[in-house]
């Protein structure tokens, strides 16, 4: 069972997340800086796991003329969105499921934030492929989720990005990085290219989070 479907967890999401990621809302405002330099105004913009909508609403309030299509596999979760949203839920279209529940665009940009670590390496390269295929050619895509230097130990970033959130026990950070299928910085911009993005460069590193923009 996804935890993202356990009710205490959505409930407690929007306090949580921004003490477990460093520089979350200027994460969130990088993201959008990223994609206004490829959209238009009035651009259409893909998110994937829109689930709690704390960058919907980040998105929202800094471009007043774009409009959004959400996913997310967790119901509460797109609930939460759109409380989040408030006044600018109407200007989003949440839809439950994974990428595939999107329609075929083209959209002016995408993210998928703090998403991709959920999934394993086939599942993550098939997301990003079927997020391309929604994207309009130079459109901008921005990721960001854990990801391990080449070489590095994750278990020992894993454990800064939880003392960080207030949680340095080991034994918390070793049962993570057993089941988190996090890929190296490596083979997270393999992927990327292989699912047909190029200009890909590094915007965001935060102990274990790292974040990316491509473009289609």
């Amino acid at each position: 069972m996804s935890p993202f479907n356990d009710p205490a967890v959505v409930a407690g999401y929007a306090e949580a997340t921004p003490k477990k990621v460093p520089g979350l809302a200027d994460l969130h405002r990088m993201a959008a800086i990223l994609l206004a330099e490829r959209a238009p105004d009035t651009g259409e913009i893909l998110v994937v796991g829109a689930g709690g909508g704390l960058e919907l609403r980040a998105f929202a309030e800094g471009q007043p003329g774009w409009r959004f299509l959400g996913v997310d596999p967790s119901a509460g979760m797109l609930d939460l969105a759109r409380h989040m949203l408030g006044p600018h839920a109407g200007r989003a279209d949440l839809r439950l499921g994974t990428v595939d529940a999107a329609p075929s665009g083209p959209f002016d940009g995408a993210t998928c934030l703090l998403t991709l670590h959920f999934l394993d390496r086939d599942e993550r390269l098939r997301t990003l492929r079927e997020i391309h295929r929604r994207l309009r050619p130079g459109a901008a895509l921005v990721v960001a989720h854990h990801s391990a230097a080449p070489g590095a130990d994750l278990t020992r970033w894993l454990s800064r990005s939880l003392a960080f959130a207030g949680n340095p026990t080991p034994d918390a950070a070793a049962q993570m990085a057993r089941h988190l299928p996090a890929l190296t910085t490596e083979e997270d911009e393999a992927l990327l290219r292989d699912a047909g993005f190029s200009e890909i460069a590094l915007f965001y590193a935060a102990f274990s989070f790292r974040g990316w923009v491509a473009v289609a």
